[in-house]
């Protein structure tokens, strides 16, 4: 079981082989990326980088490049003062699939 520690968008993700998860957009319209990790696991022995592990990467493959998440509202409400203030935001992130740790 191999782990690695990525960054990507200002985030840290613990990530082994087979993982899907979302991470900010992606400033390149690949289908592959690759990541240097900061942190792998290989079989047990664990590598620190400084800052980033020397020699190691990460692929991974873009299932959706530009997906919209679920709105948040964020409301400002004051009581007898007739302020109500609604805003609405939509991250924006992608889909990504890990492949391979090496």
């Amino acid at each position: 079981m191999n782990k690695a520690v990525i960054t990507t968008g200002g985030k840290q993700y613990v990530v082994q082989e087979g993982d899907s998860i979302a991470v900010e957009l992606l400033a390149d319209d690949k289908k592959t990326v690759s990541f240097e990790p900061l942190l792998t696991i290989i079989d047990g022995k664990v590598t620190v980088g400084a800052p980033t592990v020397s020699g190691s990467t990460v692929t991974a493959d873009v299932n959706e490049p530009d997906v919209k998440a679920d709105k948040v509202t964020a409301i400002r409400y004051k009581s007898k003062k007739r302020v109500r203030k609604v805003r609405g935001h939509r991250q924006r992130h992608a889909h990504i699939t890990i492949k391979k740790i090496s």
